[in-house]
């Protein structure tokens, strides 16, 4: 328990620091209108929706955000601008919360798809999350079935090593599906908890996608029925607005679980997270800020908003932050 707080709270530094341009990006912005505005007013409120939209919150999520924030203004007659920060921050959190974001495969036997096109940390994501299941004293096994993606194959393999789990692959350009199929032949004879399938994601051709993963899904109903289905899509945060549009056209040929999402550190577009969560209502599940295996932590809406307005994590109360 206590190594599981010093993790969380190790990761949390790095998702402050990690957050550090979209902080500049944001919040830097918004305490000056706080500090620049003598009264509340609608310029007050077009300059805070100006800086959420430019910080990639997303037009729909924004405007949710403010009707909420001029709601609580009412209620609570309030008259300086600085006193609405407090505000702010709850109504960011109220908008990103999707209710309780289950991790259900861990608990039972389970096969987990990960989808995202080429170079979001697909790969990578996947080779992380086998080895946090296998420190949860999990059997993982790995099946390499993005055989589209020249060397993907090998990249899982070296993931798969350092995770310490067994991996079924194919020859590059074999079938996704006999990839599969095999995968859980080897998941139920070697008593898996968890099959853990990285598979190609090519939007360019929604057709062929949607082709394979019915067949993938045909395979794991005839083959695997009794396990749990989870199906994660990877999303590079850096690409902003882009990742949200990807996670619309995924959501079109796949029934999506839940986001991962990755390169968070170091991208001025980390409000991406709160339009994903909001807009999409698909929880955002595991969070990325940086190379090494510990870097991919589950996410948690209210410790990522704290972050990005550098709220000090054991304050208590956010109340407690000064405006």
């Amino acid at each position: 328990m206590e190594e599981e707080k010093k993790e969380k709270k190790g990761f949390f530094a790095r998702l402050v620091s990690g957050l550090t341009k979209t902080r500049d990006n944001i919040v830097s912005g918004i305490d000056s209108v706080f500090h620049g505005f003598s009264h509340i007013d609608d310029d007050f409120y077009e300059e805070i929706e100006e800086i959420l939209i430019m910080g990639d919150l997303g037009v729909h999520t924004t405007e949710a955000i403010l009707d909420k924030l001029k709601e609580r203004v009412k209620e609570e007659k309030i008259k300086e601008p600085a006193d609405c920060k407090e505000l702010l921050i709850q109504s960011i959190k109220e908008q990103m919360d999707v209710g309780e974001t289950a991790y259900r495969f861990e608990e039972e036997k389970s096969v987990v798809l990960v989808i995202g096109v080429n170079g979001v940390g697909k790969t990578t994501s996947v080779g992380k999350l086998a080895g946090k299941l296998k420190s949860q004293g999990k059997r993982v096994v790995l099946a390499a079935a993005d055989t589209f993606r020249a060397a993907a194959g090998d990249q899982l393999k070296e993931w798969a090593n350092r995770a310490g789990v067994d991996m079924i692959g194919g020859q590059e350009g074999a079938d996704p599906g006999s990839v599969v199929y095999d995968a859980v032949a080897a998941a139920k004879a070697r008593k898996a908890d968890v099959l853990l399938c990285d598979t190609a994601g090519r939007l360019h051709n929604k057709k062929n996608l949607m082709e394979e993963l019915r067949k993938i899904n045909r395979i794991l109903e005839k083959e695997y029925s009794d396990a749990y289905r989870e199906t994660l899509v990877v999303l590079d945060a850096t690409t902003g607005q882009n990742a949200l549009a990807q996670a619309r056209q995924f959501a079109e040929v796949a029934d999506i679980t839940g986001i991962i999402l990755t390169k968070m550190d170091g991208t001025a577009k980390g409000g991406i997270a709160v339009a994903i969560q909001s807009e999409l209502g698909i929880p955002v599940k595991y969070i990325g800020v940086g190379e090494s295996i510990d870097d991919l932590q589950k996410f948690d809406s209210g410790q990522f908003v704290n972050a990005l307005f550098d709220v000090k994590e054991d304050s208590g109360e956010e109340g407690e932050t000064e405006c």
